[in-house]
Parts: structure tokens; C-alpha cells; sequence
């Protein structure tokens, strides 16, 4: 096992679960040689969902795997539907930028003390630690979702005041800024922050400023139950298991889009959605080869002399992913209709693709 595949299995499982026939326009962008290569890596993973992975302008894999639902026989499809869990905070990272574009916010430093002087310890914690994880604010989850399971159903407001009771309570789980610990509670605090200063809802805030723009017309906050219609279904163990509450992963995972759309973000963030000033902020430089860093909203994954920007998502019956790498002009898209709870699948493609089709 490499230096890079030990530490994505170490990393990735903790830190990305929800709380984490092929086609080709035209004759320029026929498959390279590389194509039944990285066909044969999602084949041997039983990869599940629709691929996207291009290279240098090419597609090396552009296709759907398996089987969207089995119970109407619905074929994959990169217009269909997926769950992209937590691959929804690269939009409410980028949302908090578009704030700072819109003047609501001056800086990335300011503290959280000064948007509600109330909340504990708001002082010591950034907005960039909140987008980077090193804010120590503790975990929400599981205390929402045993909360549904006892007939109580938490609003995003409900589980915002959770947490800074938990805060009040027990404290930081460590210093801002001293450690990273991935929690998906920044981003529901986050999410609300877009709410509270642009005036508008969040899901509305994020359509305005980048699904509109960008032609992003199939990307939505998810619903509890799919529309089977137009989503695909979710699968555990062969088990339809595609129903949760919405309200629980608010900014933190709680949209749903297409292979399609979620090209389209993914390029849109590659080439000049955020300016370089934007860049230096968001994406971490400097990472040693073999490991992966934080930045805001993105992660970075460098091995040798690639580096790979990119989020994983998990939400009940679906995993994702997205990606760029820029010394390749590469695009990476990945939605799947089957759990994955190890992360095995996630794990296994970064590290044959870092490992054998970008180097």
C-alpha cells in the first residue's frame, strides 16, 4: 500500500462522510488511449452511478455504471439526479465568497462575534476556520438524528442553538486555528450566515449567485423522499435506501444535481469562477506529497508533482465526488446511487487515478 493510499483511507473515511453506454460529442473529443483504463478502474471497484473523467480536453470516461433503479429498469443518466451530500459545501463555501464579493463581509478573519455577539467563544473563531475546520465547534449529527428518531424534528435555527449549547456546555473541542477536525456544524453555521446577511434564504442565495450563472438548472436543495421520476434511487446493500431529512444537512449536504451540472461547477471552479486573489485564499498550497489539506471548501491532494483540488460527499445511499487537477486540464465527476460506507470506492479511484493516469 503507498504513502498515498494509506493516508486517503486513513483520511477520507473520517473525514468526507456526510457529516459526507458512453458518449462523445464529436470527433475532437474522442476517448484517449487512457479510456478503457480508467473504464477498468470503476469496473473493478463495481462502481456504481455515472462517471465523468476527462483529460487535456478529452473524455476518459463519460458513461453511466449499472443501473439508476432497478425496480423500472431507468438507465443512468448524466441529466438524472444524485445525491451529492457533503460536495454540497463547496457551494456554500463559494456562497460565503460570493458574500465577501457582495460587501456583506469585509474579510475571511472576521469572527463569528461579530455577526451574533452571542454565540460562545465567537470571538477566537474565524470565518476561514469555520470553511477550513479548525474552528473546534463539536459535531451536531448525531444528536439531530436521534432527535428525529425520538419525534422531535430539528429546523437548521433549532440545531444552530444545539451547538451553541454544546459549546456553553463542554467548550471547544480545541483551540481555532491550533488542529482540524472535519464537522459538518461550520457549514450549517455558515449556510445560515449567507442567510442572515444576504436576506434572502440560503438555497435561494446559492441558485441567484451560481446555479443561474452558470446554467445550472438541474442542481436543488434535496427533498426527505426522491422524485424517482427524475433522481435517481439509492441503493444499500441492493436495498432502496434513499430517504432522509433535509433538515438535518442544511448547507453542510442537503443538494441534489446531475453529472451534468456538477461538470459544469466543477469547470466553472477549475477556469475563473473565483479570481486568483479568490484562489490563494480558497485552495491550500504547499501540501506534501502523499497527504491531504483543508482549504476553504476544497480539499488538496498532492502526489509527486500533481496536485488534485476536490470534495467527497456520503448521504444515505449515495456517495460523490468532484475534482480538477490542473496540470492535466482535468475534470473528475462522480455520483453514485450505492453507499459506500467504507469509502472504499472513493479511496481506491483517487488513488489509481493520482497514481496511474495523472502522472
Amino acid at each position: 500500500m503507498t504513502t498515498l493510499h494509506k493516508f486517503l483511507v486513513a483520511f477520507i473515511v473520517t473525514a468526507v462522510m456526510l457529516f459526507t453506454s458512453c458518449s462523445k460529442d464529436d470527433d475532437n473529443n474522442a476517448p484517449s488511449n487512457n479510456y478503457t483504463t480508467v473504464e477498468n478502474i470503476l469496473h473493478e471497484v463495481n462502481f456504481q452511478g455515472y462517471a465523468i473523467v476527462t483529460k487535456n480536453g478529452n473524455d476518459e470516461v463519460r458513461q453511466g455504471f449499472g443501473l439508476a433503479n432497478e425496480s423500472i429498469g431507468l438507465p443512468q443518466d448524466v441529466n438524472l439526479a444524485y445525491r451529492i451530500g457533503s460536495v454540497s459545501k463547496t457551494l456554500t463555501a463559494a456562497a460565503i465568497v460570493q458574500l465577501k464579493r457582495d460587501g456583506f463581509i469585509s474579510s475571511f478573519n472576521q469572527t463569528l462575534d461579530e455577526f451574533d455577539s452571542q454565540f460562545p467563544n465567537g470571538n477566537q473563531i474565524t470565518i476561514a476556520q469555520l470553511l477550513s475546520h479548525q474552528s473546534g465547534i463539536p459535531e451536531y449529527q448525531l444528536i439531530a438524528e436521534q432527535a428525529l428518531e425520538n419525534g422531535q424534528a430539528l429546523d437548521a435555527i433549532d440545531i444552530y442553538n444545539v451547538i451553541t449549547e454544546l459549546i456553553s456546555e463542554n467548550g471547544l473541542n480545541f483551540t481555532p486555528g491550533s488542529n482540524k477536525q472535519y464537522c459538518n456544524s461550520n457549514y450549517l453555521i455558515a449556510a445560515l450566515l449567507v442567510q442572515e446577511l444576504s436576506g434572502m434564504p440560503f438555497h435561494q442565495y446559492i441558485q441567484q449567485k451560481i446555479f443561474n450563472p452558470l446554467g445550472m438548472s438541474n442542481s436543488f436543495k434535496g427533498t426527505d423522499i426522491i422524485d424517482a421520476n427524475t433522481h435517481a434511487q439509492g441503493y444499500l446493500n441492493g436495498i432502496p435506501n434513499s430517504t432522509y431529512s433535509m433538515t438535518i444537512p442544511f448547507g453542510a449536504g442537503d443538494f441534489s444535481s446531475t453529472p451534468n451540472d456538477m461538470e459544469l461547477w466543477t469547470n466553472a471552479v477549475k477556469t475563473s469562477w473565483f479570481s486568483e486573489a479568490e484562489q490563494a485564499e480558497i485552495f491550500t498550497q504547499d501540501v506534501p506529497s502523499g497527504y491531504t489539506d483543508f482549504g476553504l471548501g476544497w480539499f488538496t491532494t498532492q502526489e509527486g508533482n500533481t496536485t488534485m483540488y476536490w470534495h467527497g460527499g456520503d448521504i444515505n445511499g449515495y456517495w460523490s465526488m468532484i475534482g480538477f487537477i490542473p496540470e492535466y486540464d482535468a475534470t473528475i465527476v462522480l455520483l453514485s446511487n450505492q453507499q459506500d460506507d467504507t469509502g472504499l470506492q472513493r479511496n481506491t479511484i483517487i488513488q489509481q487515478l493520482l497514481t496511474n493516469e495523472f502522472q
